[in-house]
């Protein structure tokens, strides 16, 4: 495990090797290829649709970071691992469906999230590829939510659960900080939209946190072991 000069970790696990991005995003080079958890575009318009004011720029600086992402690796696919869409369809998905014509050459996957509930004709008018179970990438396995009894020898990644940590500082200031979240044989990834909270998880019970900031990923020493 080790960290890199543009911030990323690059997490060495038995089953594999994935490059953990400050961006809140995973980067896995054998695939070419990019995940994503929990974006959920058209939550914006959603509230200001209940009369809730939230400006629409807040997810044009997530697509603004995916399409960074996309330069930055060279990514040939990119999985979104569930809730990629908040809610009903509203003009958001039209950005949405924007962004990816402007990278045809890259594929862009759906692994679908309890929040994707748009039409059946909606999805299968899209540029998306779309799971409607788990996606199955070598001895990964991408969910949107974390899956149970699962055999030795796979490594779960998924989402839903937008994990975070407390950390203290002086025993007085506390900061919550969004994190990947490792226990047995699963990977919880962080919430990569802005427009999300965070669910505070139990340290104590995890195998590795690394905890994102917008200058690097940081391995959390948990109980005599970093990361």
């Amino acid at each position: 495990m080790a960290a890199t000069d543009n911030g990323t970790y690059i997490w060495n696990h038995e089953l594999a090797t994935l490059h953990l991005l400050k961006e809140k995003a995973i980067w896995i080079a054998e695939e070419n290829s990019l995940l994503l958890a929990d974006t959920h575009f058209g939550k914006a318009a959603h509230f200001r649709k209940a009369g809730i004011p939230v400006p629409e720029n807040i997810h044009l600086a997530d697509f603004t970071r995916i399409h960074e992402l996309l330069t930055s690796t060279g990514a040939s696919k990119v999985l979104f691992l569930g809730d990629l869409f908040h809610s009903a369809a509203n003009e958001s998905w039209f950005t949405l469906l924007e962004f990816i014509e402007l990278h045809p050459n890259i594929d862009f996957h759906l692994v679908m999230g309890n929040h994707d509930i748009l039409t059946d004709t909606i999805y299968k008018d899209c540029p998306l590829l779309i799971h409607s179970g788990n996606l199955k990438m070598g001895n990964l396995l991408l969910s949107h939510k974390p899956q149970e009894g699962l055999p030795k020898g796979i490594l779960n990644i998924c989402g839903h659960i937008h994990p975070g940590i407390v950390l203290k500082k002086n025993g007085k200031q506390s900061f919550r900080l969004p994190a990947f979240y490792h226990k047995n044989n699963t990977l919880i990834m962080p919430a990569f939209g802005q427009f999300t909270g965070l669910f505070c998880m139990d340290v104590k019970s995890a195998e590795s946190v690394m905890v994102t900031t917008p200058e690097k990923v940081i391995p959390i020493k948990l109980n005599n072991k970093v990361g």
